[in-house]
């Protein structure tokens, strides 16, 4: 995972092309980016993200920003009651109840996203040797 100015990339390796390509994921735009060495990737993404606050710009248009940070959740009413009554009874709001439920679903994402980093890493040190 990278991160510029609060935008995210999303990187993969593309082993026929040699080349790791990546997409910034937490904007609705199309954002894409490619290099074939790490440094290379890296200038990409933010160059990529510039140009595309460039471009927004010089249409006029408000860039899609990364996410806010709030969002709406329906849920049953009996759903809702239950997720209420174990945010009380854990003496916490309702709010931090369902952030700290959910850091805990997306736990395993954050070390896969590590996991995968450092494959990325070692990968491209493999391919810098050859």
């Amino acid at each position: 995972m990278m991160e510029y100015k609060g935008y995210l990339g999303k990187v993969e390796f593309d082993d026929d092309a040699g080349i790791f390509h990546g997409e910034v994921i937490n904007i609705r735009d199309v954002v894409t980016f490619q290099g074939n060495t790490v440094a290379k990737l890296r200038k990409a993404f933010r160059e990529s993200i510039d140009d595309y606050l460039d471009f927004c710009q010089q249409r006029g248009e408000d860039p899609d920003k990364p996410f806010s940070g709030q969002f709406v959740a329906r849920l049953s009413p009996e759903l809702h009651r239950l997720v209420d009554t174990a945010a009380k009874l854990s003496g916490k709001s309702l709010n931090a109840w369902v952030t700290e439920q959910l850091q805990q679903a997306v736990a395993p994402l954050d070390q896969d996203s590590a996991d995968r980093a450092s494959q990325a890493m070692k990968l491209a040190t493999k391919l810098r040797q050859r």
